[in-house]
């Protein structure tokens, strides 16, 4: 099955916390305080890689986890970084915030990589936070918090020359006789249900050729298989309209021709600039060459150079690839549109980070809250003074007290911190 579309949940790996210990040697306070940092959490790293062709994987499993950093031990030993999870896609995938809608990357390239969720950082040991006043701490530092988004990875298949038309007109018998690709054949309508694609081999040169599942009126707007299909034209070079000349379905070469141009337009005018081949299929069972000649003069007019051949007998098969591959060499790529992507220096640094907010909540309970804040009460060990001390004098100087204050907090009332409630009293 070609999967071409999946949403999955990323979490990167939590930050280790900072350890808690004192050394033993004789004549140092307490043992002296000696706990190493926390090690680092994984991070969550796409890298596209060509030998995968769908996003089948994730049709499945939804969610990716990398793994928690390691505590800090004693003796200053730092904890283990987590390992980074590296999820493999196909090249030519779109790794999209599902959040803001925004771009986080195209991973076009085998190789390509994007750190989609970075990993918690390490929490600091005790030893960080001795002073001349503070000899002995008995708290260190909760690890960092892990990073978790929905992303939606999208697959735009990567071809040179992408084939379009209606279906049945004999897309995928032409791309079988150039290519060793062996799509499904048969004389009904959406044979092709999936992109099939095939590799040229030509004059010791090769090129990559796709053919698309037939285009209907309203593709553009999602009628038939829509989008699905019109997605994976738009990195082609080169597009093969294939036109069924003989009428063998009752339709009208010049109005097949006009619907195709007209769903194209719809779904992207940018689409109508690239390069493109017109082909006349089924030669070989054309019975009215008054409708063909009519259809040639038709295409003079638009200004189109017109290849007439037969998949089917091989007729004309290798001037269309030999034009194919000219106008591939000599493709020129539009300047990208310019796009909003994702801003991962915004998403690093948080201005408010250290910002604390207070309010009364419904049933009479001062509340406060606060990123830095959370981490810092995580951190502290309240069977210590001066741990508790350290999250009192943070909560003062960020402005938490003066604001409680203004909301009326007195001695005896009840203040709330995460899920952990205690009375207020004034030093």
């Amino acid at each position: 099955m070609f999967v071409d579309k999946a949403e999955i949940k990323i979490i990167s790996g939590k930050g280790g916390n900072g350890a808690v210990t004192f050394r033993h040697d004789p004549f140092v306070p307490e043992g002296g305080p000696d706990g190493g940092d926390g090690g680092n959490g994984g991070s969550i790293v796409f890298v596209a890689d060509r030998n995968l062709r769908t996003l089948m994987d994730f049709k499945y499993k939804k969610k990716y986890q990398a793994e928690n950093g390691q505590d800090g031990m004693k003796r200053k030993c730092f904890g283990k970084k987590g390992q980074d999870l590296i999820i493999k896609v196909p090249v030519g995938t779109l790794v999209i915030d599902k959040e803001s809608g925004r771009l986080m990357k195209d991973l076009c390239h085998d190789g390509d990589t994007l750190v989609a969720a970075k990993g918690g950082r390490g929490g600091k040991g005790n030893v960080h936070f001795k002073s001349s006043i503070r000899r002995a701490p008995n708290f260190a530092e909760a690890g960092g918090v892990a990073k978790e988004r929905t992303v939606i990875l999208e697959l735009k298949l990567l071809a040179d020359a992408g084939l379009v038309g209606f279906p049945n007109v004999g897309k995928s018998t032409l791309l079988s006789v150039s290519t060793s690709a062996k799509p499904k054949i048969a004389g009904y309508h959406f044979t092709t249900i999936d992109p099939n694609l095939g590799v040229v081999q030509l004059h010791n040169k090769s090129f990559v050729m796709a053919d698309i599942a037939g285009i209907i009126e309203g593709a553009h707007a999602g009628t038939g298989l829509g989008f699905r299909f019109l997605k994976h034209i738009e990195r082609t070079k080169v597009l093969i309209h294939v036109i069924d000349v003989a009428g063998s379905e009752g339709r009208d070469p010049i109005d097949d021709y006009k619907k195709i141009m007209n769903e194209l337009e719809q779904y992207d005018p940018a689409l109508l600039k690239k390069p493109m081949l017109v082909v006349a299929n089924k030669m070989d069972i054309v019975y009215d060459e008054e409708k063909l000649q009519e259809f040639l003069d038709f295409m003079e007019q638009e200004g189109r150079k017109v290849f007439c051949i037969s998949a089917a007998t091989n007729q004309g098969i290798r001037e269309l690839l030999d034009e194919t591959l000219y106008q591939i060499e000599n493709y020129e790529a539009p300047e990208d549109e310019e796009i909003e992507l994702f801003d991962f220096e915004a998403d690093a640094y948080d201005p408010d980070y250290r910002k604390i907010n207070a309010y009364l909540d419904e049933d009479g309970v001062y509340v406060l809250e606060g990123k830095q804040l959370t981490k810092i009460f995580n951190s502290t060990n309240f069977e210590d003074m001066g741990s508790i001390r350290y999250l009192y004098n943070y909560i003062l100087k960020q402005g938490g007290i003066e604001q409680l204050q203004e909301l009326g907090l007195e001695e005896g009332d009840t203040v709330r911190i995460n899920d952990f409630e205690f009375d207020y009293f004034e030093d």
